[in-house]
């Protein structure tokens, strides 16, 4: 039988039943809409993350002070172990693959202007902050050397702080404002960085002297952290393992003997972000994974019933000379129209619900290309691998038995 006569048959077939045919598409529909939407969004949220992290810095690496084991236990950061200016000021000195290097110290409270205020996180750090973190000002400028070593109570406001205290659009460069009582004069308002991997707000922050912050506001003589930046990309994994080996010797820890601080990486951190958002990414499209098989198996189900309805129909075919090979295709036809016409539906809601969900939410989302055709593929395997039992069944069946089917 000729291959046009049979897809005509097939497509007359199904438009007599068009409410049963659609809900059997309806689960393949709903299923690629769903593979779609899920790795848009998963994506999405991994572009993010990259963008986020990239957003930490340049090539930047933290050391955290870390608690030693003792017993078996961890103990929280910086209980036992404790980071200074002078661990920083050796590693600048004394580690090649480092090129900048600031000690941190941070401290969490209320800041005021006129009758406004904030609370906040005060960070001291040293002038190459800007190039550690990659974050130059949008207005205004960064303190000096030489504010750092007179202590100078000057200071840079992150977006968020400078738009709570002074209004949207304000730029407070030369006002003041007062830190636990202290005054800090406003140099400079930094440029917007939005959240990090974590969700907190980056601009939520304001940057002062690290000797400042450390003296007046802190009251200690340690740091909270020490920032780093490599001389490149490639020599991250070098500045690591050399600012390992000095905070030992410096820190005398024995051969064996575990670190009393942590060293980060913007590798490491991006590492576990990227393999954290990959299993969601995979969770969520084996989830609406599961819809195309429930899909198929629909379509396995309605082929069945059309094939014990149709049986009478079949069995005349056969008897004026249609071959099982030609019912086989028929019915494969049927199941195939039935997933690509699905898959074409599912593939437009998949688009729409993306940007319905980024809209209404405002996550991130990425569409791309092979995302739509592996849904595409999925949905036609899924008619071929389940439309294929009925239809060997139908050309299986005997004539003369179908013609006395009742």
């Amino acid at each position: 039988m000729n291959i046009l006569n049979i897809i005509k048959i097939s497509y007359r077939s199904l438009g007599r039943n068009k409410l049963r045919s659609f809900l059997t598409m309806l689960g393949i529909i709903i299923g690629v809409a769903a593979v779609i939407a899920m790795l848009a969004i998963g994506q999405g949220a991994s572009n993010a993350v990259k963008q986020q992290i990239a957003g930490l810095g340049t090539n930047m690496l933290i050391v955290f002070p870390f608690a030693s084991t003792q017993g078996g236990v961890h103990f929280q950061a910086g209980t036992t172990s404790r980071l200074t200016q002078s661990d920083a000021t050796a590693i600048q000195e004394q580690c090649p693959a480092v090129e900048y290097v600031t000690p941190i110290v941070r401290v969490v409270t209320q800041v005021i202007a006129g009758t406004q205020n904030w609370r906040t996180i005060v960070f001291g750090a040293y002038p190459n902050y800007e190039e550690i973190r990659n974050w130059p000002v949008q207005s205004g400028s960064y303190f000096t050397d030489s504010d750092e070593r007179d202590a100078a109570k000057v200071c840079l406001l992150g977006q968020t702080v400078a738009e709570n205290l002074f209004g949207a659009g304000t730029v407070p460069i030369g006002e003041t404002i007062q830190i636990r009582n202290l005054p800090f004069k406003i140099i400079g308002v930094l440029a917007p960085k939005g959240q990090n991997a974590n969700g907190d707000d980056q601009d939520d922050i304001v940057v002062a002297p690290f000797s400042t912050v450390q003296q007046k506001l802190a009251g200690t003589i340690y740091a909270n952290a020490i920032f780093a930046s490599a001389i490149s990309s490639s020599a991250v994994s070098t500045a690591s393992d050399e600012i390992t080996q000095l905070l030992r010797d410096r820190h005398k820890l024995t051969s064996g003997a575990p670190n009393d601080f942590t060293v980060r990486t913007q590798t490491e951190i991006a590492s576990t972000a990227d393999a954290t958002t990959k299993t969601m990414t995979l969770l969520l499209a084996s989830i609406a994974g599961i819809s195309l098989i429930v899909g198929g198996i629909g379509i396995m189900n309605i082929m069945l019933v059309s094939v014990t309805e149709r049986t009478r129909e079949i069995g005349i075919r056969m008897a004026v000379g249609a071959r099982g090979s030609d019912v086989l295709t028929q019915f494969l036809i049927e199941a195939l129209s039935l997933s690509f016409a699905g898959g074409i539906i599912g593939i437009v809601l998949g688009v729409l619900s993306s940007q319905f969900v980024s809209n209404i939410q405002k996550w991130p989302i990425v569409i791309s290309p092979e995302s739509i055709v592996l849904a595409f593929i999925f949905a036609a395997a899924i008619g071929i691998f389940f439309g294929w039992y009925p239809a060997r069944k139908a050309a299986n069946l005997n004539p003369i038995e179908a013609l006395r089917y009742e």
